[in-house]
């Protein structure tokens, strides 16, 4: 039996999401859907096989999530993102106390996502 989880994250301005999701962590917008001009959003995002699903709709989550998703080379995704100078995200790398090596960003929206590279 395989099992994938596709984590379902709070957002409130898909401009904001974009930007975030799309050109500061290099996912792709996979596709978005709206009923009509004045309802909510509900998207996906990806980056290979790391897939979020992004939603508006106000009972499928809340804000303030933090997710924790292994990483095969920490070290790249932390240039990657480092040289991109982020407004309000400088994470930096830290040796959790399992022994692991990980940093932390925080989204728009309060949903947190610690990538971690097991050592």
């Amino acid at each position: 039996m395989d099992f994938k989880s596709i984590p379902v994250l709070r957002i409130f301005d898909i401009a904001e999401a974009k930007a975030f999701y799309l050109d500061y962590l290099g996912m792709s917008l996979d596709w978005e859907h709206k009923f009509d001009d004045h309802s909510p959003v509900y998207m996906q995002v990806s980056r290979g096989p790391l897939v979020f699903h992004l939603t508006q709709h106000y009972g499928d989550c809340s804000p303030g999530a933090k997710l924790f998703i292994h990483v095969s080379d920490l070290e790249a995704l932390y240039a990657e993102m480092d040289e991109k100078n982020h407004s309000y995200n400088r994470p930096c790398i830290d040796i959790a106390p399992w022994g692991d090596r990980n940093f932390t960003v925080i989204d728009p929206f309060s949903n947190k996502i610690l990538f971690n590279e097991i050592r």
